[in-house]
């Protein structure tokens, strides 16, 4: 059984793949200041995309996206915020925050039995 980070590690893994597979290209991993971390910063063609992933085993009490609250939205759009201000070249790009929620066993590390539930522009800063 994997623990909790390495849950965490491996669903982000699937959730950059499966953005690359669409054309995105990773930036960054893990970004982490004093007022979170983002999981993942891609590019969409011009477009800076911040992106959470979410992990639930079943959807019986709710999807991964929806166990985002304000309260997280409020600490991601900061996150971001200092994010651009450590890389200020980026800032000509528009951005928008996107949710990533993985349902299914990944115990197995047998993809097919993983739904991905891609959410563009999940919010708004």
């Amino acid at each position: 059984m994997k623990t909790t980070r390495e849950q965490g590690e491996y669903t982000e893994s699937l959730a950059c793949r499966y953005l690359e597979e669409k054309g995105f290209n990773l930036l960054k991993r893990n970004f982490n200041c004093r007022f979170g971390e983002i999981d993942l910063i891609m590019q969409d063609k011009n477009i800076l995309v911040f992106i959470e992933v979410r992990y639930r085993r079943s959807t019986n009490f709710g999807s991964g996206a929806e166990s985002i609250t304000a309260n997280k939205q409020s600490k991601l759009i900061k996150t971001a915020s200092a994010y651009l201000q450590q890389h200020a070249k980026l800032n000509k790009h528009p951005a928008r925050f996107d949710v990533v929620s993985i349902t299914g066993s990944i115990e197995t590390n047998n993809i097919k039995n993983i739904e991905f539930d891609w959410i563009e522009n999940a919010f708004g800063a």
